[in-house]
């Protein structure tokens, strides 16, 4: 067997191998269109950072990293996208073949970390399990338990986090009496959770920019403009949290960017409150699903479980220390 730098001459392997091996960890199915749209046309795709195992000139398997220093940590960390063996030649020998390819050339780019984590921006869709194909845009890490999660840990890449990949089918959601009351409890102290509407709501920029979270000011802020719903907790008519936006993504899953206090309004029970509203704005346009996650400890674990969502895939998020 032999190591390769990616050709497109290759693809046709990469996908096949891809349909046998990655769905069996719930990764969606791939096909030359979708293969470019993840990696190909990504702005991040290199492919001296892309290889493939060959026996007798035939793919058996694939991996993909990616660098860049303008991603979070990227003037230190390399990423590992992906590493599929057939499950023929899966072996301790062949993972390690091309781990130490990745490995190898994020040393070349000067890069003193290797990290699996949920800045990839290389976005791996996968299948939420016992569902029908109802879907993930975005794996954060490796799955828990499976092979390449064995493999890293015993080549020294530690867990930095557990991901739980949390699930609701909106079919039967309905907000309980306890949050109703919460509810006509933050009434009493002036709050009120709404929908954003630019002619009665202000506040919103420095709500957003008291949460300090770039991701979230960029992604409000360009769906308030473009009135896409948000739902957002005021008072006297100013922004003091928020939830969302309210989109139903075109596989019928619900798409949300988070939800914030800020930290002026904390104490109220406003973020369970913004939580359920979120779920009911998604129910009320049709959304047949949500999927989010949530590290292991975090007490907002207990909020989506509240709201009926069950852990259904864990994902690591790994790191080692590359060795000069």
């Amino acid at each position: 067997m032999e190591i390769a730098t990616f050709e497109t001459l290759y693809t046709d392997g990469i996908v096949s191998l891809w349909n046998e091996e990655a769905v069996k960890e719930d990764y969606k199915e791939l096909d030359r269109a979708s293969f470019d749209l993840i990696f190909l046309s990504n702005p991040y795709f290199d492919k001296e950072n892309t290889f493939v195992l060959l026996a007798s000139d035939r793919v058996v398997g694939f991996a993909c990293g990616c660098t860049g220093d303008d991603l979070p940590l990227g003037d230190v960390a390399g990423y590992i996208t992906c590493i599929v063996i057939a499950s023929a030649h899966r072996s301790d020998r062949t993972f390690r073949m091309l781990l130490q390819a990745l490995e190898a050339r994020f040393r070349s780019k000067g890069k003193k970390q290797a990290d699996v984590l949920f800045f990839n921006p290389m976005m791996l869709p996968w299948y939420i399990p016992d569902t029908p194909k109802h879907e993930h845009n975005n794996a954060p890490g490796v799955p828990v338990g499976a092979p390449l999660h064995s493999f890293l840990r015993s080549e020294g890449y530690a867990d930095r986090a557990i991901e739980n990949a949390m699930y609701l089918h909106l079919a039967g959601f309905s907000i309980p009496d306890e949050i109703r009351a919460k509810e006509e409890k933050i009434r009493t102290d002036g709050y009120e959770v709404a929908l954003f509407d630019s002619g009665k709501h202000t506040g919103l920029g420095e709500m957003l920019t008291g949460l300090n979270n770039e991701l979230w000011t960029r992604e409000i802020t360009r769906c308030a403009a473009k009135g896409v719903p948000v739902v957002i907790a005021v008072r006297a008519g100013e922004a003091a949290g928020f939830a969302g936006p309210v989109i139903r993504q075109d596989n019928g899953r619900g798409y949300f960017a988070g939800i914030g206090v800020h930290p002026d309004h904390e104490g109220h029970g406003l973020g369970s409150i913004l939580f359920f509203k979120l779920c009911e704005a998604f129910k009320n346009i049709g959304t047949e699903y949500m999927s989010l996650y949530t590290g292991v400890k975090n007490p907002a674990k207990g909020i989506y479980e509240k709201a009926g969502f069950r852990t259904v895939k864990q994902f690591a998020i790994m790191r080692k220390e590359l060795e000069r």
